[in-house]
């Protein structure tokens, strides 16, 4: 099995069908050979407040079928403290540095992302990240 975590925009672009990235995300959503991996800052964060502040119910439900089969990373102010370590060695904007502290902590195989290959990401140590596009 290959130990994913999604940033946020992966799973946003995979709700959105309109979206060039929406059919590249459904496919890397329904690959049997991984497990996903993510945390409360993904789900309560970044992804669920404004379809639950807009009452997007299909979006929401989207999302938490996500979250419910996901393996979660505690949060935690180890984990903080690690993202704080990240964002300084890397350059990371502070969800970003949370984001791969987590990913990193949970020993995943790969982090995807819909990032240009220019962020800050990508100058991670340590972590296989790839873009969306990338996965095939």
């Amino acid at each position: 099995m290959i130990r994913t975590f999604l940033d946020s925009g992966v799973l946003i672009a995979a709700f959105r069908s309109r979206n060039a990235a929406s059919t590249p995300a459904l496919t890397l959503l329904d690959d049997p050979e991984r497990v996903f991996v993510t945390t409360d800052y993904v789900r309560r964060l970044e992804v669920l407040p404004k379809p639950l502040y807009f009452r997007r119910e299909t979006e929401a439900e989207f999302y938490e079928a996500f979250f419910a089969a996901a393996e979660l990373v505690e949060v935690s102010q180890a984990l903080v403290s690690a993202a704080f370590e990240e964002a300084r060695q890397a350059g990371l904007a502070a969800m970003d540095a949370l984001h791969v502290a987590a990913a990193k902590r949970a020993s995943v195989d790969e982090f995807i992302t819909v990032e240009r290959l220019t962020s800050p990401m990508f100058r991670v140590a340590g972590l296989m990240v790839r873009t969306l596009e990338s996965v095939g």
